[in-house]
Parts: structure tokens; sequence; C-alpha cells
């Protein structure tokens, strides 16, 4: 049984999963918007940005020497802290994206794109129900045929507006 193991193996033995995971944390950061990947490569690389960033905006020197541990490279631990981190220092977490691309020909893996999401966060406004001008009728409301007055009232308005195009034509 599995239970409370929450590492994903990815065929690798700890040390070659843990070097894989920081190339592919240090890619996205220096390549600044997406990888493509393997999909359970790049959950679990999603994981380790997300925790990098969360260190990164701490922007503390033992963040950033717990970052450099785990990334194993200085470079990308500087970009991460200067230009990455405070993008999202409004966010609370989410700050990757994974969008699946379908497998891949060869072998039939499936694919996907890591990348930063970067537009900022929007709080969602509450809408206000619309008001209408007119009342609304409602199903026992009796809808009476027009009058004849009213159809005279009409006639006669067509007819004023009629002479009063007239009158400005000429």
């Amino acid at each position: 049984m599995r239970h409370r193991k929450r590492t994903t193996k990815l065929g690798r033995t700890g040390a070659h999963r843990d070097a894989l995971l920081a190339s592919l944390v240090c890619n996205l950061i220096l390549d600044g918007k997406r990888i493509t990947t393997t999909l359970p490569k790049a959950k679990a690389a999603s994981q380790l940005a997300e925790k990098m960033v969360t260190l990164g905006k701490k922007g503390t020197l033992a963040a950033r020497r717990r970052a450099i541990s785990k990334l194993r490279q200085p470079k990308p631990v500087g970009d991460l802290f200067e230009s990455i981190a405070p993008k999202y220092s409004e966010r609370s977490g989410g700050y990757t994206r994974i969008t699946k691309l379908g497998q891949r020909l060869s072998d039939g893996s499936e694919m996907a794109i890591l990348e930063w999401v970067d537009e900022p966060l929007k709080r969602k406004a509450k809408k206000k129900p619309a008001k209408s001008a007119a009342p609304k009728k409602t199903a026992t409301e009796k809808v009476e045929p027009p009058s004849a007055d009213a159809a005279a009232e009409d006639e006669a308005d067509a007819g004023a507006t009629e002479e009063s195009d007239e009158g400005k034509s000429a």
C-alpha cells in the first residue's frame, strides 16, 4: 500500500529524480515562459516550481540558500528571486499552469506544456441584478387587445409625422 507516499517516482532513483526536477525548473526559470515535457514530469516539476517561488517571495538569505540547495544552480535562483517572484507578490499560490498537448508519436507518452501564469490576480466582483425600466408581466395578468381608439391615435400620429417630414424636405 502507498499510504502517505506522495513522491512521484518517475521510474528513477531519488538522486536522479531530484536532478531531473531541478533541471526542469531551472530551464523553466531561464527560458522565462514555458517548457514542453511529459505530463507526469510537468506535474512533479510544477510542485517544485511553486515551492521555489514561495521561497523567492520570502527573499531572505536563508530562503535563497535553500533554493540553491534544491535547484543546484545559482544563476536561475538569482533570476527567480529578482524577476519572477516579485511578479507574484500579491498571489498566494498557483504560479504555474499545465496545458495538455496530446500523445507523442514515438512512444505515446502524454505531453504537456509547463508555463508561468502571467496574468495578474483578479478579484471577481459581485454582479448586481439589472433593473428593468418596465415591470415584467406575470402569467396571471391579462393582455388586452388594442382598442379602436388606440388604433386611431396611432394613425393620427403617423400622419402628423409624414407632414412634418415633408415640411423639412421642402
